[in-house]
């Protein structure tokens, strides 16, 4: 992307800085994207896939700023990309990953936390390097955020507050799960605790659906064994996109950004989506869903888990205090965004864009240069 290019993702909010790095004698390529640090450094995963770039990664870092400033947390956003193969041999990604951080070790107004493509260990690798990330084994003093699901956890609390605006009861509700990952598979699972019942889940190798419900737990030790959840021995196993097709009350995407646009958006056969993944769907896609009365909960809103636990670790509580943090915080937030929504007729997103938005701007009014 050229300087111009660059140029044109920039408004108002940011971003304050993008790095791009490269060390061609490593095979090192990655990108760092400070968005916005008004109300304090930056938390932001790492992201490892084969095919990010800078555009997607300004906007991960923008939904970042949003998520952080709609939780009401002492944090700007951020987000790093590091491209590659993530399911490569363990000492190239650990060598891959310290070289990155390394890179990066002066940028302190960056915190790394796990994303798609890493984990806990990668964040111990990057702590030992550096000394400057989040999302730690709990053997060095972290809150294992996957482990116990904390964005998972987050989702449930947002679509138990969500039925409220909702025609349908939680009790019974069919839920369809796209990215049966550590976001997805978990917001399953706290989701069938109260009645729900998962009727489809798919990851990059398939869709496995039964109308009748999925054992749960047995896809979640498959996903542990590094198997997909088409390798049960039980269900009707299609392609990864037929998850788009499946008939249900609640639809979560907890995978890549963008799958949902405007040639495949009429598939969806959802009430409520309450969305896993960062920018999972395009504008013109939350549109057209909105004028067809499902209710969506925006990203930044409704995956705010992962970070606030983060957040919760970085000033030295512990997990009880995560949990009921994300509980609290989760709660209020969708209560807002979608009383807000209803009373003015507007977008979710876009009651939810007036939270943030106004948040960060008011941080922004506190520092020296502001010009809001």
């Amino acid at each position: 992307m050229s300087t111009k290019d660059t140029f044109s993702l920039c408004d108002k909010l940011g971003p304050a800085k993008i790095i791009q790095i490269f060390e061609p004698s490593r095979n090192l390529k990655g990108v760092l994207v400070v968005d916005n640090v008004a109300a304090g450094p930056s938390i932001g995963g790492l992201r490892m896939a084969p095919d990010v770039n800078v555009e997607e990664c300004a906007r991960l870092a923008r939904a970042m700023t949003l998520k952080n400033a709609a939780a009401g947390l002492p944090h700007g956003g951020g987000k790093s990309v590091l491209i590659g193969d993530p399911k490569t041999d363990r000492k190239s990604k650990e060598e891959l990953i310290r070289c990155f951080a390394h890179a990066l070790r002066n940028e302190t107004d960056y915190i790394f936390g796990p994303d798609m493509g890493t984990n806990e260990e990668c964040m111990a690798w990057i702590k030992d390097e550096i000394g400057r990330s989040v999302g730690l084994p709990s053997e060095i003093g972290g809150i294992p955020l996957d482990v116990i699901g904390a964005t998972g956890w987050g989702l449930f609390h947002a679509v138990n507050m969500a039925i409220n605006f909702c025609d349908f009861k939680l009790d019974g509700a069919r839920v369809a799960v796209q990215g049966f990952g550590a976001v997805g598979s978990h917001a399953a699972r706290y989701l069938s605790r109260n009645g729900t019942i998962l009727v489809a889940a798919a990851d990059s190798s398939g869709t496995i659906s039964d109308p009748k419900g999925l054992d749960i737990q047995a896809l979640i030790n498959l996903k542990k064994e590094g198997k997909s959840v088409i390798d049960a021995p039980f269900g009707n196993k299609t392609k990864p996109a037929d998850i788009i097709d499946i008939e249900c009350e609640i639809w979560i995407p907890a995978a890549r950004p963008d799958v949902i646009h405007a040639s495949n958006v009429s598939r969806l056969k959802a009430k409520l989506i309450p969305q896993g993944a960062n920018i999972p769907f395009t504008k013109e896609a939350e549109e057209y869903l909105h004028t067809h009365g499902t209710l969506i909960i925006p990203d930044f809103i409704a995956n705010a888990g992962g970070v606030i636990c983060a957040a919760v670790e970085y000033r030295g509580e512990g997990q009880s205090a995560a949990m009921q943090t994300i509980e609290d915080k989760l709660k209020t937030n969708t209560h807002e965004v979608l009383k807000t929504a209803k009373e003015e007729q507007i977008l979710p997103r876009d009651a939810a864009m007036q939270l943030a938005t106004s948040r960060v701007k008011k941080a922004m009014n506190h520092k020296r240069y502001s010009i809001l």
